[in-house]
């Protein structure tokens, strides 16, 4: 597997969005823990949480305490695998989602992410989502606090625009490790966020690269440039969405999100495929 950098560690160039396996049609437990050790398997080394990944209000971590399990009763070593979580973003339970950038907030949030993983320090913390309540010096002042504090190993935001990237840059004394904002063929209004994080040389990390729950296995028949560019390789058009992403800017680490062993072991494959200047430019270019 391909390596990519996020603050002073490489971790796999593709990783895993969990969020599926704890939110709306979620699977049972046991596929779940099945897809979190096949992308274990393939190489990855980063795996995408956060503590509003649930689907009751009494689940508040889910997705995290899943990953935990899944890390624990895997055969093979997994000390390096760096776990992301995030902070900020809650869910009530009732299918929406609300936010919370107080500091006090979020300084409380990582400590239950932290007994949730089991660990002494997250390898990853996000803030999640922006709160207009809270000035955003603030909240991304926790991050750098909890980072001092050495509760977390490295320090990233979520859901940013480029001036947030520079001011979140600033507060943390250029020990800002990551950007994970929503990117896709047909979501592409953070390619300025991508460009900055290439110029920063910081890790963009794209959420929902296939365009969401419920577009990911109809990305071939809305964009037949991936489709077309997939099958020239023999792979799937996820795959040749994945390489394109790859293929823009050597900061960028796709999350694809899945619940179902054979998808990640799928877009784990797409480290493999190599694009020509010809078929990056026409996919590039897609709308």
């Amino acid at each position: 597997m391909q390596t990519r950098r996020i603050g002073e560690v490489q971790v796999s160039a593709i990783g895993l969005g969990a969020m599926p396996m704890s939110i709306e049609g979620r699977p049972d437990e046991e596929r779940s823990i099945a897809t979190i050790h096949a992308a274990l398997d393939a190489g990855v080394t980063l795996i995408d949480t956060a503590d509003a990944y649930h689907l009751h209000a009494g689940e508040v971590g889910h997705n995290e305490l899943l990953i935990a399990r899944a890390l624990a009763g895997h055969g093979g070593d997994t000390s390096g695998v760096l776990v992301a979580t995030k902070g900020g973003h809650l869910r009530p339970g009732d299918g929406s989602w609300t936010v919370d950038g107080r500091p006090e907030h979020l300084k409380q949030a990582c400590d239950a992410s932290l007994k949730r993983l089991g660990v002494d320090a997250i390898g990853l913390y996000q803030f999640h989502r922006p709160d207009r309540r809270v000035p955003y010096a603030d909240s991304v002042g926790a991050i750098r606090d909890l980072l001092d504090a050495g509760k977390i190993r490295f320090a990233g935001i979520s859901n940013a625009n480029p001036d947030q990237i520079r001011q979140a840059s600033e507060i943390l004394g250029g020990r800002l490790a990551s950007v994970q904002n929503q990117f896709s063929p047909e979501f592409r209004s953070s390619e300025p966020e991508l460009d900055l994080c290439t110029e920063l040389d910081i890790a963009f990390l794209p959420w929902a690269p296939f365009g969401g729950s419920g577009r990911a296995a109809r990305l071939g028949s809305r964009f037949a440039a991936f489709a077309e560019v997939g099958q020239a390789h023999g792979v799937s058009p996820q795959q040749a969405c994945l390489a394109w992403m790859l293929a823009k800017s050597p900061v960028v680490i796709p999350i694809p999100g899945s619940s179902r062993p054979e998808t990640i072991r799928d877009s784990a494959q797409a480290v493999d495929v190599q694009l020509s200047t010809e078929e990056f430019n026409r996919l590039d270019a897609t709308r």
